[in-house]
C-alpha cells in the first residue's frame, strides 16, 4: 500500500481524537467554564454542526481545486480550530472554536477517500480507504484516553493543544507523502447534486441520522454516568473509554465482513442489537463489571453497521464521489449532534444519567424502521425484473451487490 495512506491515517487520528475527546473531558470542561453538564454537551453538538455545515459547502467550494491542496487547506483549518479551543476564555468562545474545528472534518474525509482510491488499482480501493479510517478507529483506543488523562492530570486546554500539534504533523505528512493530484476536470455542481434526487439516498441518510444518534446520545454522557452512577473513579472511567474504542474497532471489522455478504441484513441485525444493548443499561449501570461489558457491547453494535451504510450511500450516490463521501461524514455528525442534544435534554429534564440510553434505544428502532422501508423499496423495485443470484436488494433473505468489496467504503477516483 502507498505510504501516502499513512499521512491520511495520521490526519484521521487527529480528527477522531478532537471529535471524541470532549466526551471524556466533559466534566472538567463544564467545571472550568462554570456550566452544567447538559450545557457542556453543546461543545459536542457545535463540533458536529460544524461538520454538517462544512462538509457540503467546503467540498462544493473546492470542486475545481487540486485535491492535495484541499487536503492541506482542511488540515490548516483544523489546526486553527483546535488552537482556538485551547485558548477559548469563555463558554461562547469555546462553542465557536469547536464549530470551527468541525468545519474541515467531512471535506477532509470525503476528498481523502477519493485520493486514497486513486492511489491504488481498482480492486484495492476499499482496502486503501479503510486504511485511512484506521486512524479514526485508533483515535478512540489511544488518542481519546490519552487526551482525557492529559486533561485530567494537567488541564483540558493542553489536550487541544496536543491535537493541534498532531494536525501540524499530519499537515507536513500530507505535504510530503501525498503525490500531486491532477486538477479536477468536467466537474459541475449540477452533476454532483444529481445523485441526491433518489429517495433511497435520503432513506440511507435517515438511517444514519436516527440509527447512529442512538450511540451518540449515550456516548456523549458516558463519563458522568460511569462516575456518578456506576461508581468508577475518573481515571477508571477514562480507561473504559479505551474499552469502548476496542469494541468500536471490533464492530467495524465484523461489520465490514458481514457487509460484503449482505449489507441490509447487517443493518437490520445490528440496529436491533443496539436497541437491546442500550436498554440493558437500566439493569447494568449500577454494577461496575456489567456496565463495563455493556459499554463494550455498545461500541460493537453501534459501529458494526457503519460499513454497510457507507456502502449503501456510496452506491446510491455514485455519480458524486467527493460530495457523496463528504455527505456521509456530514450525516453521521447530524446524528452526533442530535444524540448529544436529546441526551442532554432528558438529563436536564431530571430523568437522570441513565435516561440517554433509553433515548438511544428509541432512536435505534427509528433508524431500523427507515432501513426496513429502504429494503422494501428495493424489493419492490426488483420484484418484476428478477435478481442476480447471490445479491441482496434489501430483502433480509437475500445477499447484495451493494456489499461487494469494491463498493464498501470505496469512492471512485475521477
Amino acid at each position: 500500500m502507498p505510504v501516502a495512506l499513512l499521512a491520511l491515517a495520521i490526519a484521521a487520528f487527529g480528527i477522531g481524537t478532537t471529535e471524541f475527546v470532549m466526551m471524556g473531558l466533559l466534566p472538567e470542561v463544564a467545571t472550568d467554564m462554570n456550566v452544567s453538564i447538559s450545557a457542556a454537551g453543546g461543545y459536542i453538538s457545535l463540533y458536529a454542526l460544524g461538520v454538517v455545515v462544512g462538509a457540503p459547502l467546503l467540498t462544493i467550494a473546492g470542486m475545481r481545486v487540486r485535491r492535495k491542496t484541499m487536503l492541506l487547506s482542511m488540515m490548516g483549518l483544523f489546526i486553527v480550530g483546535n488552537l482556538l479551543s485551547a485558548i477559548a476564555p469563555t463558554h461562547l468562545s469555546l462553542l465557536a472554536a469547536r464549530f470551527v474545528a468541525g468545519l474541515p472534518h467531512g471535506t477532509f474525509f470525503g476528498i481523502g477517500a477519493v485520493v486514497a482510491a486513486s492511489l491504488v488499482s481498482r480492486d484495492k480501493r476499499g482496502r486503501a480507504i479503510s486504511m485511512m479510517f484506521v486512524g479514526l478507529t485508533v483515535a478512540n483506543i489511544v488518542g481519546v484516553p490519552v487526551g482525557t488523562l492529559l486533561g485530567q492530570a494537567i488541564d483540558w486546554r493542553w489536550t487541544f493543544g496536543l491535537v493541534a500539534l498532531i494536525g501540524a504533523v499530519a499537515l507536513a505528512a500530507v505535504s510530503v507523502l501525498v503525490p500531486r493530484q491532477a486538477k479536477p476536470t468536467e466537474v459541475s455542481l449540477r452533476g454532483e447534486l444529481s445523485a441526491f434526487r433518489r429517495p433511497q439516498v435520503w432513506l440511507a441518510f435517515a438511517v444514519v441520522v436516527f440509527g447512529f444518534a442512538a450511540t451518540f446520545s449515550f456516548y456523549s454522557y458516558i463519563k458522568p454516568l460511569l462516575i456518578q452512577v456506576s461508581g468508577y473513579t475518573p481515571l477508571a472511567a477514562t480507561v473504559l473509554l479505551a474499552l469502548f474504542g476496542t469494541g468500536m474497532t471490533l464492530g467495524t471489522v465484523i461489520g465490514g465482513r458481514l457487509a460484503d455478504r449482505s449489507p441490509m441484513r447487517t443493518l437490520y441485525t445490528f440496529l436491533t442489537a443496539l436497541a437491546i444493548v442500550l436498554t440493558m443499561f437500566t439493569f447494568t449501570a449500577h454494577n461496575t463489571v456489567l456496565v463495563a461489558v455493556n459499554v463494550f457491547l455498545v461500541g460493537v453494535t453501534g459501529f458494526a453497521a457503519i460499513p454497510s451504510i457507507q456502502a449503501r450511500i456510496l452506491d446510491q450516490a455514485r455519480e458524486a464521489p467527493s460530495l457523496g463521501s463528504a455527505s456521509i461524514q456530514s450525516t453521521f455528525n447530524i446524528a452526533n449532534s442530535l444524540g448529544a442534544y436529546l441526551g442532554g435534554l432528558v438529563i436536564a429534564a431530571g430523568f437522570g444519567l441513565i435516561s440517554p440510553s433509553w433515548v438511544g434505544a428509541v432512536l435505534a428502532l427509528v433508524g431500523l424502521g427507515f432501513a426496513v422501508l429502504s429494503g422494501r423499496l428495493d424489493r419492490r423495485r426488483d420484484g418484476g425484473r428478477g435478481r442476480t443470484p447471490g445479491t441482496d436488494s434489501g430483502d433480509p433473505a437475500s445477499g447484495s451487490a451493494e456489499g461487494s468489496p469494491e463498493s464498501v467504503g470505496a469512492a471512485p477516483a475521477r
